[in-house]
């Protein structure tokens, strides 16, 4: 995790991206790959040095960064069918969230997965763009929350952290998810009707 002191040009950087991918993933969708695989490599990157080093977490996260970001922009097809693999996992463990409290069984999680997968290859304008839209509608809603809340540094210290999770909002916040699908809708009608249209 990235020192405090980067925390406000970070969720700029989640709620622009996030915006981006939410309303054009389709249009952008390489680029969109090279945004997110930047994001998930700086966050590995960063992770594998101590907290007291911040120069050495800038220095691995911008080098995660760089190296998540070409291997994501190359690997579309990879990069598809992780998606529809993303997407089933989502809707295995929502849909078994409503019969249970528990988690679904590996079984039920392996076999959505293996369909959202066969699903994202043979439908991958669609999945493209839904999936790029609510991905994009949580970044904005993650650095949105972020740049409101100005102690998160010190939350996240705290020994009762609450992780964000669409569908386990904090206390308090049970309008997070209301507002993810809102969102995620909106990016997918944009990009639909406007953004996403074949030319």
């Amino acid at each position: 995790m990235l020192p405090a002191s980067y925390q406000l040009p970070i969720a700029i950087a989640l709620v622009v991206g996030g915006a981006i991918a939410c309303l054009a993933g389709y249009r952008l969708f390489r680029i969109n790959l090279a945004i997110y695989g930047f994001i998930f490599g700086a966050w590995m990157g960063s992770s594998v040095m101590a907290g007291s080093n911040a120069g050495g977490m800038v220095v691995a996260a911008l080098v995660g960064g760089v190296i998540g970001s070409i291997v994501l922009f190359f690997a579309y097809f990879v990069a598809i069918a992780l998606i529809g693999a993303g997407l089933g996992a989502l809707v295995a463990h929502v849909g078994w969230n409503q019969l249970s409290a528990a988690d679904p069984p590996v079984a039920i999680t392996i076999l959505f997965v293996v369909l959202g997968t066969i699903a994202a290859l043979l439908l991958q304008r669609y999945v493209i763009i839904v999936g790029t839209a609510f991905t994009g509608a949580w970044t904005v809603i993650v650095g949105a929350l972020a740049l409101v809340d100005r102690g998160a540094p010190r939350a996240a210290s705290a020994p009762d952290t609450w992780i964000l999770y669409p569908f386990t909002p904090a206390s308090g916040s049970q309008w997070v998810p209301i507002a993810w699908i809102v969102l995620g809708l909106i990016g997918t009608a944009v990009q639909l009707g406007v953004t996403g249209r074949k030319r």
